[in-house]
């Protein structure tokens, strides 16, 4: 199955297993945001670090001191953690940041684990999928109404 910046997320992931094959579990985030830049570019990637992202709340743009962790080739966000254990949390923050960003595909990569693939999730954030199931869940609720209101007659 091939799916949206399938070989980029793979080039990324590529990265992460060879700065955790060196450092291993235990460390602190920075440590790890800083080797697997050194690795991004290395394979030829290119990134922004500590990407400052705003929020519109009412027409106004507001920073609140959001940051990402990475954003790569313009196109995958990738969020880092070195914590015990992934919660929801976690997972609910990435799709957060693919929302902000208006980006769909987006990695959280937790390196304190002992097999790297072990702490690695992707996220889509599928826009057009939410939009249509949507606007059919509206209609759904449209002709129920249309039901409800032909039996009163």
């Amino acid at each position: 199955m091939i799916y949206q910046h399938q070989e980029l997320t793979h080039k990324i992931i590529a990265a992460a297993i060879e700065v955790h094959k060196i450092l291993g579990p235990g460390l602190l985030e920075s440590a790890y945001r800083l080797c697997l830049a050194f690795e991004l570019e290395n394979q030829g990637l290119h990134y922004q670090q500590e990407l400052l992202i705003p929020i519109r709340y009412k027409d106004k743009k507001i920073d609140c001191g959001f940051r990402l962790d990475f954003l790569v080739e313009n196109a995958v966000v990738l969020e880092l953690k070195s914590i015990e254990k992934i919660l929801p949390v976690h997972e609910a923050q990435l799709l957060t940041y693919l929302r902000l960003t208006g980006k769909q595909v987006g990695l959280l990569i937790n390196f304190n684990v002992t097999i790297l693939k072990n702490g690695i999730h992707r996220s889509v954030l599928n826009a057009l999928d939410f939009e249509s199931s949507l606007i059919s869940h509206l209609d759904g609720i449209k002709n129920s109404i249309s039901a409800e209101e032909e039996q009163r007659r």
